[in-house]
C-alpha cells in the first residue's frame, strides 16, 4: 500500500486535477467528455463544488518513501445530485485516479473517505454513474454496498470510439 494523504483541494492542485481527469477523457470509459478540458473548465468545475463544507473536492496525494516527493495521484467529490430542494439528502459521489495508479488500492480509500464524508454530512443516499463496461469501477461499487437501480443502454460515446456504451446507476442507502 502506497503512502497516501487524502485533502481538499485547493487552487494549486487545479493542474493535477486537470491532467488527470483529461487522461481519463483520453483513455475513455469513465468521462463522457470527448475532448480534453481547459484548466479554466475545470477550476469551474471545482468551484461549482459549493458550499465546499457540504460538496467537498479532495485530492490523494502520494509520497515516494525513497525520495520523500509527494505527487497527486487522484481527486474525488461528492456533487449535488440534482437542483431541487427535495434532493438535497442525494449525494453523487465521483472519483478518478490517474492511470500509473490504478490497482494499488487508492480509488479503495478514496471511496472510503468519499462515503464516510457523505456520512458525516447527513446525506441519506449516494450515487454515481459508471460506464457498465468499466469493470473496475463496478467492482469497487459492489465491493462497498451500491446496488445498480438503473441500466441506460446504448446512451454514451466516449474519445477515440464510435462505439456507444450502456451506462449503469448505483445507489447505496447511508
Amino acid at each position: 500500500m502506497l503512502n497516501y494523504e487524502i485533502r481538499p483541494a485547493e487552487e494549486r492542485d487545479v493542474r493535477a486535477i486537470t491532467d488527470i481527469y483529461n487522461e481519463a477523457v483520453i483513455r475513455g470509459g469513465s468521462s463522457a467528455d470527448l475532448e480534453p478540458v481547459s484548466l479554466d473548465a475545470r477550476r469551474a468545475w471545482v468551484d461549482s463544488h459549493q458550499p465546499r463544507a457540504t460538496y467537498p473536492v479532495v485530492v490523494i496525494d502520494v509520497t515516494d518513501p525513497a525520495t520523500g516527493e509527494r505527487e497527486t495521484a487522484g481527486f474525488g467529490s461528492l456533487s449535488k445530485f440534482h437542483q431541487r430542494a427535495g434532493y438535497d439528502g442525494i449525494t453523487e459521489l465521483s472519483y478518478y485516479i490517474a492511470r500509473r495508479f490504478h490497482r494499488q488500492g487508492l480509488g479503495t480509500e478514496m471511496v472510503r473517505w468519499l462515503l464516510d464524508a457523505a456520512v458525516e454530512r447527513g446525506f441519506r443516499h449516494a450515487t454515481t454513474i459508471i460506464y457498465a463496461d468499466n469493470a473496475g469501477s463496478v467492482a469497487l461499487m459492489r465491493a462497498f454496498g451500491f446496488t445498480r437501480f438503473g441500466l441506460l443502454p446504448a446512451a454514451v460515446a466516449t474519445a477515440g470510439d464510435d462505439t456507444l456504451h450502456d451506462m449503469s446507476y448505483w445507489v447505496k442507502t447511508l
